[in-house]
């Protein structure tokens, strides 16, 4: 499992702003709702999540830049699998015969599990991208 290098919290504040940039518009591409993209955040809060897309930063921690970092990461090796933006996307919502996600979508697969979901799908796709 590639290992993850979280600034400490006190040296984030110039990746905040890109951060929750990225994680909106990737979870735009998966279809999060408001419940999900919270749930993969691993916040609770419905006014901090919008808070955190009208640009605000209150409340981001390491935690939300690691789960982000995952995010993104799944997302560069799912396009890198698939090259059809469409298609990649649209892998994270369909079922998947994959041991790892016995049946589950890789949406369902990562909001069962929390931070430990994100870290193995993130794994698995790593591995799957140095198959090729």
């Amino acid at each position: 499992m590639p290992v993850q290098e979280t600034p400490p919290s006190g040296r984030i504040d110039g990746l905040v702003g890109p951060a929750l940039r990225t994680f909106f518009r990737i979870a735009e591409a998966w279809s999060l709702n408001e419940q999900e993209q919270m749930r993969v955040l691993g916040i609770s809060s419905l006014s901090l999540l919008r808070a955190w897309r009208g640009g605000g930063q209150a409340g981001f921690d390491a935690a939300a830049l690691e789960r982000i970092s995952l995010v993104i990461g799944i997302f560069k090796a799912i396009n890198i699998l698939l090259p059809d933006a469409a298609r990649a996307d649209a892998w994270m919502r369909k079922p998947n015969k994959a041991s790892l996600l016995q049946g589950q979508s890789a949406v369902d697969f990562i909001l069962d599990g929390g931070l430990a979901r994100l870290q193995a799908l993130r794994a698995y796709l790593d591995a799957e991208v140095g198959h090729d």
